[in-house]
């Protein structure tokens, strides 16, 4: 099937409106299974109807988490093997727990999963089912986990944060000294993994990553003063903090598989737009969703000074907001105002629409990928991001 008319239908099953509680992606499939089953048991069930259910059914059947599950199983376990496996026996066993805090099976494992159904996606494509290649690609999906986990322990530290995923944060628990020698030290257990792959082009393009996060938190320090500036600043920042890690997982998974040049650049593109949607659509949540379902305190990055897309496309109707985001909504009362400003301005809406485009940029850049369930899965994986609820 053409992957924008994949993707289209997907996007039919749940249509999105600014009411955030409405059913959505897979939950919304299932109701719509159901009502068809319910409906066959009074009277035959329309062509409409069946339609729907066919492709409700095939979202739940090339759901990215279920088709790559077996592999994600024992990720965490072996995450926590590695950081073990690097220690003495008995010298850190705090600097082990501090390490493995965050690896609780708690979170999204949603850079694991783009990365595995890449892999799978693009041996499809190149025909390539090498034992090596494929216990490297896993390799890739287990060391952008470690990547993004390290950078949350950075991020908790230099924004004070209290709570993580529902539980205290590791700075909190920790101190910040232990906190940030165990963000350190996954990254360098992350960094001798990709070393055992003994590709010096993929150590190159996943090392970028690492390059890119440090860029990314400089970028975050910055306060653009020229108005015109600051959306690119953010999309720029986006892409350093966030879509970087997920366009060089694509990328390195691409060519381990063998792709050419095209290919591989293809699956950057993919990386690249699915991880500016994430990020954009979790910027949109900090103002829609309760701190009980994003598992940290709601207006968060206002609190920090920091504006999103949601703030900057308001700023465009209610020009005032400029002066707040200029100090860092620093003043008394700040966060609340420019919260409110938001709400009363089309930015939550614009800032959906924009990762809606990215979306589709990334399905786009699936065109000319061989049919398989794995490139459904990429596909059906760019819903999920779109209409996620936490």
């Amino acid at each position: 099937m053409n992957a924008i008319r994949h993707f289209d239908r997907l996007c039919n099953l749940s249509k999105f409106r600014l009411v955030f509680g409405q059913p959505c992606g897979l939950i919304h499939s299932r109701l719509i299974i159901a009502s068809s089953i319910s409906s066959r048991q009074n009277q035959s069930t329309s062509s409409a109807g069946i339609s729907a259910a066919q492709d409700a059914a095939t979202v739940a059947h090339n759901n990215p988490f279920r088709l790559v599950g077996p592999q994600l199983d024992t990720l965490i376990q072996d995450i926590h093997s590695e950081l073990e496996n690097h220690l003495e026996e008995d010298t850190n066993k705090e600097l082990s727990s501090l390490a493995k805090y965050y690896f609780d099976g708690k979170g999204k494992a949603l850079r694991p999963v783009i990365a595995l159904c890449t892999a799978h996606a693009f041996n499809k494509h190149t025909n390539t089912s090498d034992p090596k290649v494929l216990e490297n690609q896993r390799q890739v999906a287990l060391i952008s986990e470690m990547i993004h986990t390290a950078s949350l322990v950075h991020d908790d530290i230099l924004d004070h944060a209290e709570t993580r995923r529902g539980k205290d944060s590791v700075n909190i628990r920790w101190n910040l000294q232990k906190s940030t020698m165990a963000g350190d030290y996954i990254l360098a257990v992350g960094s001798k993994l990709l070393a055992k792959t003994n590709n010096p082009q993929v150590i190159e393009i996943l090392s970028q990553v690492l390059s890119d996060l440090v860029e990314g938190e400089f970028m975050q320090l910055q306060n653009k003063e020229d108005e015109s500036e600051r959306f690119e600043h953010y999309l720029n920042k986006s892409f350093n903090k966030t879509a970087s890690l997920m366009a060089y997982s694509c990328k390195a998974n691409a060519v381990l598989a063998g792709a050419t040049k095209q290919d591989v650049e293809n699956s950057y593109q993919y990386g690249r737009n699915i991880g500016i949607a994430f990020q954009l659509v979790d910027d949109l949540l900090d103002f829609v969703s309760s701190a009980d379902q994003l598992g940290k305190p709601a207006a968060a990055d206002l609190h920090l000074g920091l504006a999103t897309a949601p703030v900057l496309f308001a700023a465009r109707v209610h020009p005032e907001l400029n002066i707040l985001i200029q100090r860092r909504f620093a003043e008394p009362g700040d966060v609340e105002k420019a919260f409110q400003l938001v709400l009363d301005s089309s930015g939550l809406q614009e800032t959906k629409d924009l990762a809606g485009s990215h979306c589709l940029k990334a399905v786009t850049a699936l065109e000319h990928l061989t049919e398989s369930d794995y490139k459904a899965g990429m596909i059906n994986l760019c819903h999920q991001v779109l209409n996620r609820l936490k």
